[in-house]
């Protein structure tokens, strides 16, 4: 296989195993690109790849960015906050306005789940998931796997456990699905009011208790408490949430085991995770921000041969 079978990445549940490793093998040349001088390849030269965003992004923003500029590509950003949706456009017509102007690639964020989808089957052009509400966000999973298995050798049986807000994440179900499919063994952990009861379904454990879901992995991918997403109170308080799911170095110490520590971004510090863990040495956080931007620039590569 050398390259992928739909014209676009909107989610890890449609890939196969093959396709992921793929990808895997794409980024680690294009990651050797990067750590050259002169870190751009004429790639994607002739394509035009548009940021469709109708949410706020730093990191995965900036690193789709970052990738489409190292591989040549031309780019156009949109912004939902600053458009023609204020004035009652409606998503397909601002796609279209979008596409007229000969774009190839749409990289979309949107706060609906299944809005990249809706597009996808109804224009010509690639469209990549930055993230649909929810639901998935795949490149972030993809870049999170890589990572672990940069950092361990590989994933089959290694057990990575997801800790803090299951219920409001779109990385926690992507990275379950890819996780799965890599033969990794997943955990759960969180307040039972922020884990779905679906999730026991995707064949995975689920703990309630910090202290249990440490000592039982060797990967802790640590959540943030997505406040902007929770229409109802799901604990008493950020104190109190810190307090039984906060990860410190006080807490790692008792448990005397290496652990990898993960954090998609953006971290609050204090709450889910102390600064003294975030910034420690078996932290790979700023590897998964580098690994983004190989990962991203693979996917892109990859999609852009269905068009040849």
């Amino acid at each position: 296989m050398n390259k992928l079978i739909s014209k676009d990445l909107l989610g890890i549940k449609d890939l196969s195993l093959e396709e992921i490793e793929l990808i895997f093998d794409t980024a680690s040349k294009f990651k050797e690109v990067l750590s050259r001088p002169i870190k751009k390849v004429p790639t994607l030269r002739h394509l035009t790849i548009a940021n469709v965003f109708f949410e706020n992004s730093t990191r995965t923003k900036l690193s789709f960015e970052l990738a489409e500029k190292r591989l040549s590509a031309d780019i156009i950003n949109f912004s939902s906050s600053v458009s023609s949706v204020n004035k009652g456009e409606t998503l397909l017509d601002t796609i279209n306005n979008i596409l007229v102007m000969k774009v190839d690639m749409l990289v979309m964020r949107h706060p609906n789940p299944g809005a990249p989808h809706f597009i996808a089957n109804n224009i010509e052009a690639s469209v990549i998931n930055a993230g649909d509400g929810i639901h998935e966000h795949p490149t972030q999973a993809l870049l999170d796997s890589y990572s672990i298995k940069e950092k361990l050798g590989g994933l089959k049986n290694k057990k990575v456990a997801i800790i803090g807000d299951i219920s409001h994440s779109r990385v926690a179900l992507s990275n379950i699905y890819a996780l799965k499919k890599l033969g990794a063994k997943v955990m759960v952990c969180g307040p039972t009011t922020l884990i779905p009861k679906y999730i026991k379904d995707l064949g995975i454990r689920v703990e309630n208790n910090i202290k249990n879901a440490l000592k039982w992995c060797d990967v802790a991918n640590v959540l943030r408490i997505q406040l902007e997403r929770q229409n109802a109170k799901y604990f008493p308080s950020l104190r109190e949430y810190s307090l039984y799911f906060g990860i410190n170095k006080k807490l790692l110490d008792e448990i005397n085991k290496d652990i990898i520590i993960m954090h998609p971004g953006p971290i609050n510090r204090g709450i889910e995770i102390n600064s003294d863990v975030a910034d420690s040495r078996n932290s790979i956080i700023l590897d998964q921000v580098q690994n983004g931007v190989a990962i991203r620039m693979a996917v892109m590569y990859l999609l852009s041969l269905n068009k040849n």
